[in-house]
């Protein structure tokens, strides 16, 4: 079989990380009111369970270099969208609350495996003028798979079992892809990835890397209350039908795919000015939903603004990353991109801590409010520096 050209790379990939990413990951929340109606779930419970993706990616991330390597490229691919498609088809199955949890948790693992796979392939298979422009198109597919989500709300309305059995059935159909069409390993894998200990990476480095990572942390922190109880909010207080909630659905995927441009940003405003304003974004989402969770308009307006704040922040802490690590790119956006996941496990159980006891406005200003305290913390920590001062020796 001939070789994957660079569009079929950026096809497939984004594709996978449509079904890991943006089904797998993040639409539980749309579906939430409907699973906490028929199981019985507390918001509490709703918080823990919303967290457990968010833990099992960090896991897994860890383990994906070790994984890619051993397994291969195209076995690691299709791992990846099988653990898709076992995770989705227990939360369609899943008679209780317990069940729901593992399949939640395993949904996080195929997430965490996807990412450095799809890597891999495009180092494997695209000339390296274009990886850049491939990887970026791969990362907009977690925009794709949100927005995907709108219909299967709009078709299954309150069957969210239905629309998970759908989602497994993509699953399975990029697995097959990515077994049809993923670069065979004939070779062992070499990989490329050097030890902590043995990075070229100065004291000041460290010291920048771990600044940015606890601004992620906290903005992933900030994005949890969004991406488990938006949903949640605009039916149960706002008095909202499922099928409007498709429709923000759509409009935060759309609004995500604003984040292509992180990169630019930085470029032109800087570092200080486009962390500050992706957070003035999610905030500004935050607030609107808070405000008026009844008015389809503005919950629309509070969708876009939180997928293009969320998106653009994670592709800021991504190039930054990469930028402070200029001497070993590819550990540069792990530590900031695992600190969101950490920050997003203790924002789920604590925004479902605050709903069940001061309702859905409360604790989406409050969230809101956090969100412009690290907007004004990152003012401070984020240093622009010439490279050759975050070169200099520890």
């Amino acid at each position: 079989m001939r070789p994957l050209s660079a569009l079929g790379m950026a096809a497939l990939g984004s594709g996978v990380i449509a079904i890991t990413y943006g089904l797998a990951r993040f639409v539980f929340g749309l579906f939430l009111p409907a699973m906490r109606d028929e199981l019985s779930i507390s918001s509490s419970m709703a918080g823990v369970i919303g967290a457990l993706p968010f833990l099992s990616f960090v896991f897994a991330i860890l383990a994906a270099p070790w994984v890619t390597q051993h397994l291969g490229v195209r076995r690691a691919g299709i791992a990846a969208a099988a653990l898709a498609g076992i995770g989705l088809i227990m939360i369609a199955l899943a008679p209780s609350s317990l069940l729901l949890a593992v399949g939640v948790l395993i949904c996080g693992i195929s997430t965490g495996l996807s990412s450095p796979a799809m890597a891999e392939a495009v180092s494997r298979v695209v000339p390296s003028r274009l990886r850049g422009r491939v990887n970026a198109t791969i990362n907009a597919g977690t925009s794709v798979g949100i927005a995907l989500a709108m219909p299967a709300v709009l078709i299954w309305a309150e069957a969210w079992r239905s629309a998970y059995v759908g989602f497994a059935v993509l699953a399975a159909l990029g697995a097959l892809a990515a077994f049809l069409f993923l670069p065979r390993d004939d070779r062992p894998a070499q990989s490329s990835l050097p030890s902590l200990a043995s990075l070229p990476v100065s004291r000041e480095q460290w010291h920048a890397i771990t600044r940015l990572s606890g601004l992620a942390a906290g903005m992933g922190c900030v994005s949890a209350a969004y991406w488990v109880f938006a949903p949640d909010a605009a039916i149960a207080a706002g008095g909202l039908g499922s099928s409007q909630t498709a429709w923000m659905w759509l409009a935060v995927g759309l609004g995500g795919l604003t984040g292509g441009s992180a990169g630019d940003l930085i470029a032109r405003f800087g570092s200080v000015f486009s962390h500050a304003a992706g957070l003035v974004a999610l905030s500004a989402g935050l607030v609107l939903l808070a405000l008026a969770p009844g008015h389809f308009p503005l919950a629309l307006a509070s969708a876009a603004l939180f997928g293009a704040g969320y998106m653009t922040l994670t592709g800021f802490y991504l190039v930054r990353g990469i930028e402070i690590m200029e001497e070993a790119p590819a550990f540069g956006p792990v530590l900031p991109l695992l600190a969101t996941s950490v920050g997003q496990v203790a924002g789920s159980p604590l925004a479902g801590w605050l709903v069940g006891a001061e309702g859905h406005g409360t604790t989406f200003l409050l969230f809101a409010a956090l969100g412009l305290a690290v907007a004004g913390l990152g003012s401070w920590l984020l240093k622009e520096r010439v490279a050759a001062d975050s070169r200099a020796p520890g």
